[in-house]
């Protein structure tokens, strides 16, 4: 039975076990209790104490908006910003509502303290019908290698960003909602030194063409290639990559990230959110004609 539901079995029995002699006060007792699944001492302190006149205020600090003039602004902002988590998005309101009245129109400055005062448990209970009515895309189209995992050691440590040439590698699909069939990749190259990205464009990220556009890169960038880092897909762990790296006069140090821990590639899927989806977005890229055409872009 709900709170709400006990209060108005209490209000209905309170008077009358008030009047009531004791026998018949036993027999309303009981029915409370079996009604409303309370402790007979528990149903005796609600019924021998007066009713209350104003009904209880709800637990937790006060509100000091009102949720229907907030909840606009606060889901404009949300879109605008990408989604961005509640805890992201309190931190990231006084940047970002500064762009919302350049597009919009001025917001009175109560308001806006009002809004900054917001907690990240309030932003998502205000927010929850917008996250089903836009619902974050992005799919991992990432499929293990497992053919050469035993050759290609994992990263120890954190990477050296003391000099140049350390390379982080990983790809984007551009496949909207579905994985299913051929469509565009992007290929991101990320230096760690210098923070230096290269992009490039492939169709169905075959090995081969991953290869040809490391061959490419190596030719284009301005310092030398002095150790490669991955993923675990099987775009980069593929015998052709790997004789690539290996048999060169002087091996170049190739390692892969742990199992699911994205945090090793941190670096280069920075700049997979930066460098590729800012610009294309998560529209399905299902045509071939179009890599040439992103790649110039």
């Amino acid at each position: 039975m709900s709170l709400s539901a006990k209060r108005e079995a209490l209000a209905r029995i309170h008077g009358r076990y008030q009047r009531a002699g004791r026998p018949h006060k036993t027999r309303i007792l009981d029915e409370f209790c079996a009604t409303c699944g309370y402790h007979r001492k528990a149903a005796l302190r609600l019924l021998n104490r007066p009713l209350p006149t104003v009904p209880p205020r709800r637990p937790g600090p006060k509100i000091t908006y009102d949720p229907v003039e907030v909840l606009p602004v606060l889901k404009a902002v949300w879109l605008a910003s990408d989604q961005l988590c509640s805890k992201l998005l309190k931190a990231a309101l006084p940047e970002w509502l500064e762009h919302h009245e350049r597009r919009s129109a001025p917001l009175p400055e109560a308001f806006k303290e009002k809004l900054w005062a917001i907690s990240p448990a309030q932003i998502d209970r205000l927010l929850r019908p917008a996250r089903v009515q836009h619902p974050k895309k992005g799919l991992s189209a990432t499929r293990p290698g497992t053919l050469l995992r035993h050759a290609v050691p994992t990263r120890r440590g954190p990477p050296d960003t003391t000099r140049p040439g350390s390379v982080e590698a990983d790809t984007v699909a551009h496949c909207d909602d579905s994985t299913e069939g051929d469509y565009v990749h992007s290929l991101t190259f990320t230096e760690l030194y210098s923070g230096w990205t290269e992009n490039r464009a492939v169709w169905n990220k075959s090995a081969d063409a991953v290869l040809v556009q490391l061959q490419a890169l190596e030719q284009v960038v301005p310092y030398p290639l002095k150790d490669f880092h991955t993923d675990n897909g099987g775009e980069f762990l593929n015998w052709a990559l790997h004789r690539h790296l290996t048999g060169r006069t002087l091996k170049l140090p190739w390692t892969r990230s742990r199992a699911y821990r994205k945090n090793d590639n941190a670096h280069c899927e920075q700049k997979n959110w930066t460098h590729v989806r800012q610009l294309f977005g998560h529209d399905r890229f299902g045509h071939p004609e179009l890599v040439p055409l992103m790649n110039d872009l």
